[in-house]
């Protein structure tokens, strides 16, 4: 699967913290385990909290792109 390709995408545009962490927690569930979840984003605290959400509940960032004022994650579902 190439860095552009994904299964689902959750948009948290113009969404602040904790909004975009707890819309993911949710619409991860809808990715089968090992299926890419794309999130857009313009909060910067999810450069922060989107690893860590990874991190914390074993999914797997791919990719993470800054542009401007947008922040797109690639996300693989963990078991």
């Amino acid at each position: 699967m190439s860095a552009t390709e994904y299964d689902l995408e959750l948009d948290a545009r113009g969404l602040f913290c904790p909004e975009p962490v707890m819309m993911l927690h949710n619409r991860i569930n809808d990715v089968q385990p090992g299926g890419v979840l794309r999130v857009v984003a313009t909060d910067p605290s999810t450069t922060r909290d989107i690893p860590r959400f990874c991190q914390f509940l074993g999914h797997e960032l791919i990719n993470k792109v800054e542009d401007d004022d947008l922040f797109v994650y690639l996300i693989r579902r963990g078991q």
